[in-house]
């Protein structure tokens, strides 16, 4: 085989240099489809489109609510099947992408906005993203930390993307710390990690996890982010295991940084906290930051004037959600492993601004 590849390349060779010889190519595959455009209202949708090919075919989406079946075909011909997940949010746009050989063609669906009226619980701001978790899985506007044990904080979890870890189902997400044969795995997920955003009122309603050694956070992080404390941390909520139902909100700057001051950190018990679903907010301006839970205000941080150690906070943010095992904090007084697995879960995740 090696010899006869040698010789075709040999003849190849000769063949380019002889001037009369033309040089000709194989033609890209034909890829007919019945329908390469949909527009559809929020509601969850069937749709059908027939494929013909001179080849084999594959098709996928590039959308988590977009899923398409059969996902590959030995034939040159199929009726591809897409189910469209019900839109909770703003309109949307995805493809199905059918690849055949060197070719490949779109079928392009639009789908326009939920019929949710959701207002800010802060008036004078306009949602301008959200996730309700009506689908069936984590959204493309989520990104996966993978990190080993030990990673940060001496947490004792491994942050993975796998379906076990981060699982979306009758409208919430799941983030599951689990015993994984001996290895614990956790998810810790970012919403528009690469943009984010700068000032408006982010809020989550959440419902905690039991266990000593669980610590569940919902907070933020800067974009451009080089060090910390000096570019900042939010933390909206944060709660751990041994100390249950008591939710904390802090700010960490280089001016305040864990300095156990009521300027910085608050806290709140919360009796239901890990029983039942509650709201954790911020409202974030150029002037303060107030945190509130169930609506109530629980810290305010204002902006003193004095620059950057005191106020890092004018520049884009992202939110965080993750769910560790153990560490500086959740494991101050060890973890018990009998309380594995332990859940936190995720109605909603809004962002609105002015």
């Amino acid at each position: 085989m090696i010899l006869s590849a040698i010789f075709a390349i040999a003849m190849g060779l000769t063949a380019c240099g002889d001037k009369d010889t033309d040089i000709t190519y194989a033609p890209a595959e034909t890829i007919n489809i019945s329908q390469k455009s949909f527009s559809i209202d929020n509601a969850a949708t069937q749709l059908t489109a027939s494929v013909s090919t001179s080849h084999e075919f594959a098709a996928y989406s590039n959308q988590s609510w977009i899923t398409v079946s059969p996902a590959n075909s030995a034939a040159h011909e199929a009726t591809l099947t897409i189910d469209v997940e019900e839109n909770t949010g703003n309109a949307r746009t995805g493809k199905v992408i059918v690849w055949s050989g060197g070719s490949r063609d779109s079928i392009v669906i639009s789908q326009g906005a939920g019929n949710l009226n959701i207002e800010s619980p802060i008036p004078g701001y306009s949602l301008v993203w959200n996730d309700e978790f009506s689908g069936k899985t984590v959204g493309s506007d989520w990104t996966y930390e993978v990190k080993p044990a030990g990673w940060v904080n001496a947490e004792l979890q491994n942050y993975v993307k796998e379906d076990q870890v981060a699982k979306v189902s009758n409208g919430t997400l799941k983030i599951n710390l689990v015993n994984d044969n001996g290895t614990i795995k956790s998810a810790r997920l970012y919403a528009h990690n690469t943009s984010g955003w700068t000032y408006g009122y982010i809020e989550a309603r959440l419902k905690l996890p039991t266990g000593v050694g669980t610590w569940p956070a919902f907070w933020m992080m800067p974009v451009n982010y080089t060090s910390w404390p000096d570019d900042g941390e939010i933390d909206i909520m944060e709660e751990v295991g041994y100390d249950p139902n008591v939710v904390v909100s802090t700010v960490h700057c280089n001016k305040y940084n864990n300095s156990g001051t009521a300027i910085e950190s608050a806290r709140k018990t919360v009796s239901t906290a890990q029983t039942d679903f509650h709201t954790y907010g911020l409202e974030w301006t150029s002037t303060y930051m107030t945190f509130y839970v169930d609506g109530v205000k629980l810290l305010t941080y204002n902006n003193d004037g004095t620059g950057k150690n005191a106020w890092p906070f004018n520049a884009a943010f992202y939110p965080i959600l993750n769910l560790a095992w153990g560490g500086s904090w959740g494991g101050v007084k060890g973890v018990d492993p009998t309380c594995l697995p332990a859940t936190m879960e995720v109605d909603y995740v809004r962002v609105f601004q002015k």
